[in-house]
């Protein structure tokens, strides 16, 4: 049995939620701001802007005007303020001591209701100069992992980078970032997390007191997820170096499918150890890459399993054609049960892991509930125990569809080679 996990959630009078996670064996506390803001809910013209806020509210208050005068204040409470946009939902963090979350609760109530947005020309030259290693010196982008997912969803919002196309991060001006910032970062569109040894009437009448300059504002609606591909789709994009970039991508049942957790089983099949077949086959026995990753990144109603790597140019063919031949492998012969019953002990080990883990208790009731009621640790263990071999057969015929492929290589291939990974990808059904 799974420890039960206590958690409480109440709503502030501007209609934020507040949400305890109540972890009394810890002795950290993690504060988080859930916002339901980032690339999938942005138009083509303002991609990016997500992101772009993110920086900027790290640009200093009425009270700590300045991004050092800001970063002190979080830091000599004992913690470091930390931001990440995301394609569903963006979040801002900090780890404490309990007895200093209302101090925490204090600066998030500066932060967010009364940010300056200074110094734009300089946090736009940031971004900028993080954009630069998605790109080469043609100016054209390299970074496979953006590239295959706007391969994957075309013209749907989910296939716009998170940090934006340069051109978009070059014209975004004060007024856009108040735009966004007021449309987006609003009560009714947030959740307030405290996981850790917390005790929640105080954390709600604590958000009360600091959170007011919120404006209560109305929830985001994002555009539902598409399924409309027909057949693998492929792109191959020239780059120097030894060494090939590969993204193969499908598009995988959300987590309120009932196939999603064989989906999870069959991604850690293939990808969670050094026994597993992603890196048994490939990488030990076939010496086609010294490292492969497989993993499902969970949006809200869809989830996108991904097979990433690099290679030497020479072996881009036969790591894509193998790649392809596993997928198949497992539409037709699903797993075993030594593999079934390895994968259910290390996913309840992992379930327990994360117990210890504030940040990952305030990911799962917090970030989740923006889109859906999360279920709990033990209806997950629960899940979990109940998926067969026949579930993740069904789960691979599902999944590893030709509909829902998509292949992205960024490197240096001969004609000769590009034309055998083209016929791989193409030959997939």
């Amino acid at each position: 049995m799974l420890p039960e996990i206590v958690t409480r959630t109440s709503v502030t009078p501007n209609q934020l939620r507040v949400v305890t996670v109540e972890l009394p064996h810890l002795h950290t506390a993690s504060l988080v701001l859930y916002v339901k803001v980032g690339s999938r809910l942005e138009s083509a013209d303002d991609n990016g802007l997500s992101h772009f806020v993110e920086h900027m509210l790290f640009r200093g208050t009425e009270r700590h005007p300045t991004s050092y005068d800001i970063n002190f204040a979080f830091e000599s409470l004992g913690g470091t303020l930390y931001a990440e946009t995301g394609r569903d939902y963006s979040l801002f963090q900090v780890t404490l001591v309990p007895g200093l979350v209302e101090g925490g609760l204090e600066l998030f109530g500066e932060l967010f209701g009364k940010p300056l947005f200074a110094d734009l020309e300089l946090e736009r030259k940031l971004i900028l100069e993080e954009l630069t290693e998605d790109y080469d010196e043609r100016g054209t982008e390299i970074n496979s992992a953006d590239i295959a997912r706007g391969l994957l969803f075309q013209d749907h919002p989910l296939a716009q980078r998170i940090i934006g196309p340069p051109d978009n991060v070059r014209r975004f001006t004060d007024a856009d970032v108040r735009r966004h910032f007021g449309r987006y970062y609003c009560a009714a569109n947030a959740i307030l997390v405290a996981s850790g040894p917390v005790e929640h009437d105080a954390v709600a009448r604590a958000a009360a007191r600091h959170m007011v300059g919120l404006d209560e504002g109305e929830p985001a609606v994002a555009e539902p997820a598409r399924a409309d591909q027909r057949g693998a789709r492929f792109l191959h994009v020239p780059d120097s170096g030894a060494q090939s970039s590969i993204e193969v991508l499908w598009r995988g049942v959300p987590e309120v499918d009932e196939d999603y957790m064989a989906t999870v089983a069959l991604v850690r099949a293939l990808d969670d150890g050094m026994s597993t077949r992603l890196h048994y086959r490939l990488c030990d026995q076939l010496g086609l890459a010294y490292s492969l990753q497989a993993s499902i990144e969970p949006l809200h109603d869809v989830t996108v399993l991904e097979v990433s790597g690099a290679t030497a140019n020479a072996k881009v063919p036969e790591l894509v054609a193998r790649l392809l031949e596993l997928a198949d492998e497992l539409r037709k012969s699903g797993i075993d049960e030594a593999e079934l019953a390895k994968v259910k002990r290390r996913f309840r080990y992992d379930l327990l892991s994360s117990i210890d883990d504030a940040n990952a208790m305030a990911g799962w009731f917090g970030g989740t509930a923006l889109y859906y009621p999360p279920s709990t640790l033990e209806e997950r263990a629960a899940r979990m125990d109940r998926v067969t071999i026949a579930d993740v057969r069904r789960a691979a015929e599902r999944a590893f569809s030709a509909d829902n492929l998509a292949v992205v290589v960024v490197g240096s291939l001969t004609r000769a080679r590009l034309a055998e990974v083209r016929s791989s990808v193409a030959g997939y059904r």
